[in-house]
């Protein structure tokens, strides 16, 4: 838990407010018991006499009664004061608390590693920083509201239980410690089960994210009630684990239950016995067993506030375990690269965590502003890792890779990505409008900077037919968009960061033939500017036939080199695979 004290440190003043409110509050409080004692041994026990025997008129009686009686209405209204000042500075500390351990989390996330994304499902972090966030709060309520006040009880009653008679101290206080270790030793296995709940729930919301985001898949393909039977598994399982916690926390319940009420039976046996003893008047053995009420009341509760405990303290373990994992690597003084004119691959090799084999092995290409390579090569032959070595999201295992002749591992590679334009196969467009999703990438954007790479990228067709230009919506309730326009949409984002490096990924993989060709010339046009360094990653050739350089890539290698003519009179990998695109035998 030292994360959580960490993260409540910053609140140390509002947390001193909010538990000094709470002895206010609790402290008033236990004075009503004290006052009806009072009104019981003055007024009630002895209606006609005073303490010291002397007759009492009805307006002494009815004057001393009414006094107590507003100090009763008195006390109530400070407790009451007070428990509003104590809920509201608490909902402050713990949205406070909750919205920055969130933040936190969210901004460490966003900085891991590419890989760390790739290796488990997109909805699980986010399950996991909501969970923490939920729980804490729970727990933070939970100890000022309850544990806390039936503390400061425990002590005034302790205080108050000792100017009666000294033994009752030990009854309270060894009732309360004997409470609070059996619930603690029954609630143990709670935390085992709800490691287990966290688990399962947040793999349930990991799989859940998927199929949603997969959701034309499934329903395509038929798969509806196969993925409902799949998540119900996992629901179901989560259930049987809830249930069992349920159970746990019932016998708790019962032990503690049938415990206090076995103290409380006590206490009013010593009070009795202390009354025949002339040691207690009857005035406050009803004060004490009042307060009997007021402290084990509460203290019945320890076993929701152990459980809320041990869940914080499981999703505080988790969202550790994220805060842990190592962000990106940046240099402490990185170079500043103003703008990319030359991109060097020297003998970069890579292999995947759980691979046997390298995706890629000394590759060495240079490429300056103004001209266009690609790379090609059958599947698994290692072009989708370079792309990700190309735009940082993976760093070189071996050799390196140069900006301007600076080693990556010299750069802030998060501000050199403002260099580059990346298009991707899998377009990736916001719910929202034209607008919306091309200022994403660039917030500062004029609207004619906007037109203008519409333009460009060839979108004018979009445009035409959008009801409000750039403030159309798109997606969902909106228009809807064909692949080519989404493709196109995307190389003007691309276009809008003014880069100094493009990349086109399969950029036309997923397109028919007419659009391909359509955008193929759209690109072309773009590259035929000179003002970037662009690099493709095609499948089909005919998109990059017009490169400078065309490098044809197999198990990881370079195995060939040259422009596509010359790459077609050799008659090599290139050349089979060109026949086969063209239909020759």
């Amino acid at each position: 838990m030292k994360l959580f004290l960490y993260y409540l440190k910053s609140y140390k003043w509002l947390i001193a407010l909010a538990l000094l409110l709470a002895t206010i509050n609790q402290v008033f409080s236990l004075l009503d018991p004290y006052i009806f004692g009072r009104i019981v041994d003055l007024f009630a026990k002895n209606p006609h006499t005073n303490a010291g025997g002397v007759a009492r008129t009805q307006s002494d009686y009815v004057t001393g009664v009414i006094f107590w009686l507003l100090a009763s209405v008195g006390v109530a209204m400070v407790s009451r004061i007070a428990k509003a000042f104590q809920d509201y500075f608490t909902n402050v500390i713990i949205q406070k608390f909750g919205a920055r351990i969130y933040t936190d989390g969210l901004r460490h996330s966003l900085r891991l590693p590419y890989q760390q994304f790739e290796d488990q499902r997109s909805g699980e972090t986010l399950a996991v920083l909501q969970k923490v966030r939920t729980d804490s709060e729970k727990f933070i309520t939970s100890f000022v509201n309850v544990l806390f006040v039936a503390l400061i009880g425990v002590v005034f009653v302790m205080i108050y239980a000792f100017t009666v008679h000294w033994s009752l101290v030990f009854v309270y206080f060894g009732g309360s410690l004997i409470l609070g270790w059996l619930i603690n030793v029954l609630s143990r296995k709670i935390k085992t089960i709800q490691k287990t709940i966290v688990k399962e729930t947040t793999m349930l919301a990991g799989a859940t994210t998927e199929s949603l985001r997969n959701i034309e898949l499934v329903k395509s393909l038929g798969l509806t009630h196969q993925e409902i039977r799949r998540l119900n598994s996992t629901t179901i399982r989560i259930l049987m684990l809830e249930l069992k916690k349920v159970r746990s926390i019932r016998s708790i319940s019962f032990v503690q239950g049938t415990f206090v009420n076995f103290l409380r039976q006590s206490i009013l046996f010593m009070l009795l016995f202390l009354i025949y003893k002339d040691t207690v008047t009857v005035g406050q053995m009803f004060t004490l067993q009042l307060y009997s009420f007021f402290i084990f009341g509460p203290l019945q509760e320890l076993g929701n506030i152990i459980m809320s405990y041990r869940e914080a303290q499981v999703s505080l373990l988790n969202f550790e375990s994220i805060m842990q994992t190592p962000v990106e690597d940046t240099p402490s003084d990185p170079v500043k690269i103003n703008r990319i004119d030359t991109l060097t691959f020297n003998h970069v090799g890579f292999k995947h965590l759980t691979a046997e084999n390298k995706a890629l092995d000394d590759i060495n290409f240079s490429v300056n502003v103004g001209e266009t390579i690609a790379f090609v090569g059958p599947s698994g032959s290692g072009k989708t890792t370079l792309v990700k070595l190309l735009v940082g999201l993976y760093s070189p295992q071996e050799g390196a890779i140069g900006y301007n002749g600076v080693d990556s591992r010299e750069i802030d590679i998060e501000e050199l990505r403002y260099q580059i334009g990346f298009v991707t196969q899998d377009t990736q467009l916001f719910s929202g409008t034209i607008k919306e999703n091309l200022l994403f990438v660039n917030p500062q954007a004029t609207d004619e900077e906007l037109l203008k790479v519409m333009k460009d990228a060839s979108c004018t067709t979009l445009l035409e037919r959008a009801d409000n230009g750039l403030n159309s919506v798109i997606g969902e309730g909106g228009m809807k968009i064909s692949g080519g326009e989404k493709q196109r949409l995307s190389i003007a984002r691309a276009l809008l960061r003014h880069p100094r490096l493009l990349v086109f990924d399969e950029a036309t993989s997923a397109l028919d033939s007419l659009t391909e060709e359509s955008i193929t010339n759209t690109v072309r046009d773009i590259t035929s500017t000179r003002e970037h360094i662009t690099v493709m990653i095609a499948h089909r050739l005919s998109t990059i036939m017009h490169a400078d350089r065309i490098y044809v890539l197999e198990k990881g290698r370079i195995v060939e080199t040259g422009t596509h003519s010359a790459l077609v009179e050799e008659k090599g990998l290139y050349y089979a695979m060109w026949r086969q695109q063209i239909g020759e035998r």
